[in-house]
């Protein structure tokens, strides 16, 4: 299957990390690619990965970086969410599930917040 045929998925994801637009650096804005950094200079002079979407041939990874450098962020989280985690801050989507999406921009949510507590936004 061709990136396109997860355009659905893509377009449902996006707006987890559209919120946060305003308030962190985006790198890209493709309609196969969207990539969140945090503003501030906060890792040897760089900016942080804090989040990404990425449309690929067999599905769309939706990358949130918090729960790699905070795992205890997932604490909690559902089954369905689980399993659709590749690695340590990954979730793999062919479909849209509203309730895995919501879930998952409750997690955002929370790793947005823990990156502030931090100071690194």
């Amino acid at each position: 299957m061709a990136a396109a045929d997860y355009s659905a998925a893509f377009t449902a994801l996006k707006p987890v990390l559209g919120r946060y637009a305003s308030r962190l650096y985006v790198r890209v804005d493709k309609p196969d690619h969207y990539y969140l950094e945090t503003k501030s200079r906060s890792y040897k002079g760089e900016r942080t990965f804090f989040a990404g979407i990425r449309a690929g041939k067999s599905h769309v990874s939706f990358y949130l970086m918090p729960v790699y450098s905070y795992p205890g962020l997932l604490k909690g989280i559902s089954p369905g969410l689980k399993r659709r985690m590749h690695g340590k801050s990954c979730f793999n989507f062919t479909d849209v599930d509203p309730k895995l999406i919501a879930e998952l921009k409750k997690l955002t949510e929370a790793g947005f917040k823990k990156y502030g507590e931090e100071n690194l936004l």
